[in-house]
C-alpha cells in the first residue's frame, strides 16, 4: 500500500489527539492561569537581579532564585499586607460619610454662592447649560461612595479571603523561582515547537519581556513615587484619607493620558473654592511638575525606548484589562496589545507581499 496514502490520515488524527490534549491541560491549568502569567511578568522584571546574584562566586542558580524571590517578598507582599487594613478602613469612611448627611452638607455649603460656580455659568451660558450647586452635590457624592464601596471591597475581599490570598501569592513565588531558573529553557522549548521562524519567536518573546519590565519597573516604580508623593501632599494639608487617595493615584499613574490629574485637579478647586487660594495653586503646580517630570524624564530613563506603543492605546488597554480581569487588568491589556502589535508588524513585514504580491492590487 502507497505510504503516501496513509500519511495524512495519520497527520490529521495525531494533530486532533495534540489540540485535545492542549484543551484538557489548559482546563486542568485554568485555576492557576492568573497566578502563571503574573509570576511569568515578575520573574521576566526580577530576572536582572537573578542574573546578577547567578553571576556571583559560590552561588548556585536556586539559591540566585530563593534570593530574587526574597526580594519579590518584601517588594510586593509586605506593602499590600501592611495596605490592606488601612485602605480598608478608610474606604469605609469615605463610602459611609457619602451616604450620610455630613459629605452632602459640606459640598452644598462650599457650592452655595460660590464665585467660581457663577463664572462656570457665565462661560457656559451662550450653550444654554448650567450648573447647579444640587448637580454637583449629587454627582460628587455619588463618585465618592462609589469610590469608597469599590475600594472597600477590595480591600475587604483581601482581609476576607486571607488564607486564598497568602496561598495564590506563595503559589506565584513558587512558580516565579522555577521560571527564573529554567524559564531560558522553556522559552527555547516553546520556540523549538513553534513552526514561526526562530527570528519572529524571538521577536515575540522579548516583546513580552519588554512589556513585562515597563508595566512592573516603569509604571509600577513611577505609580508607587507619585502616590507616595500625593499621599503625603494630602496628609500635609491635613485632607482626609491620605493613604486612600495616595493609593488612587498610584493606581490612576499607569494611565497616560489622565494620571493623578483626576484627584489633584479637583482637590485643587476645591481648595480655591474654600478660599485656600495657596494651597490650591501649590496643588495645580505639584501636579503639572511630578506628572511631567515623571512621564517625560524619569520614565523615558527607566523604561528606556524599547517598548513603542500610542499613549491612546496603552489607555485603552489599561482600561479595557481592568473592565474583563480587575485590577490584573493593568498588566494584562497591555501584554493583549503587545501580542497583537507584534503580530501585525510580523504580518507586515513577512507575511503580507504572500497575500498581496501586487501590493494595493486586489
Amino acid at each position: 500500500m502507497d505510504n503516501s496514502r496513509l500519511r495524512y490520515p495519520i497527520l490529521w488524527f495525531f494533530l486532533i489527539l495534540f489540540v485535545v490534549s492542549i484543551l484538557l491541560l489548559g482546563w486542568l491549568m485554568r485555576p492557576f492561569i492568573a497566578i502563571i502569567i503574573l509570576a511569568a511578568v515578575v520573574s521576566s522584571a526580577f530576572h536582572p537581579l537573578y542574573w546578577f546574584l547567578n553571576r556571583l562566586r559560590g552561588i548556585s542558580p536556586r539559591l540566585a532564585s530563593l534570593f530574587t524571590c526574597m526580594v519579590i517578598f518584601f517588594i510586593l507582599f509586605i506593602p499590600i499586607i501592611f495596605l490592606v487594613g488601612v485602605l480598608a478602613k478608610e474606604a469605609n469612611d469615605l463610602y459611609r460619610e457619602a451616604l450620610s448627611a455630613v459629605l452632602v452638607g459640606e459640598i452644598r455649603q462650599l457650592l452655595e454662592g460660590s464665585l467660581l460656580l457663577e463664572r462656570v455659568n457665565a462661560f457656559l451660558a451662550p450653550f444654554n447649560f448650567q450648573v447647579t450647586g444640587d448637580t454637583l452635590n449629587a454627582a460628587l457624592t455619588e463618585l465618592a461612595k462609589e469610590v469608597g464601596l469599590f475600594l472597600y471591597k477590595q480591600a475587604n475581599a483581601i482581609a476576607a479571603n486571607t488564607l486564598s490570598f497568602l496561598f495564590n501569592f506563595f503559589m506565584m513565588l513558587l512558580v516565579s523561582f522555577f521560571l527564573l531558573i529554567d524559564g531560558e529553557r522553556l522559552v527555547a522549548f516553546i520556540e523549538d515547537l513553534s513552526p514561526l521562524p526562530q527570528r519572529q519567536d524571538q521577536m515575540l518573546v522579548q516583546k513580552f519581556r519588554d512589556m513585562a519590565g515597563a508595566i512592573l519597573i516603569g509604571n509600577g516604580i513611577c505609580g508607587l513615587i507619585q502616590g507616595v508623593l500625593g499621599g503625603a501632599l494630602f496628609a500635609l494639608y491635613g485632607l482626609s484619607s491620605p493613604i486612600l487617595w495616595g493609593v488612587i493615584m498610584a493606581i490612576l499613574a499607569f494611565l497616560p493620558i489622565v494620571g493623578i490629574g483626576v484627584v489633584l485637579v479637583p482637590t485643587a478647586v476645591f481648595l480655591l473654592m474654600k478660599g485656600r487660594i495657596a494651597a490650591g495653586i501649590f496643588f495645580l503646580v505639584f501636579y503639572v511638575a511630578v506628572s511631567c517630570g515623571i512621564e517625560y524624564f524619569f520614565k523615558p530613563k527607566l523604561v528606556g525606548s524599547r517598548v513603542q506603543m500610542h499613549t491612546l492605546m496603552v489607555f485603552l488597554a489599561i482600561l479595557g484589562g481592568m473592565q474583563l480581569f480587575g485590577i490584573l487588568g493593568i498588566i494584562y491589556g497591555p501584554l493583549v496589545v503587545t501580542a497583537f502589535l507584534t503580530l501585525t508588524e510580523i504580518y507586515r513585514v513577512n507575511y503580507q507581499a504572500l497575500i498581496a504580491p501586487s501590493g494595493k492590487e486586489l
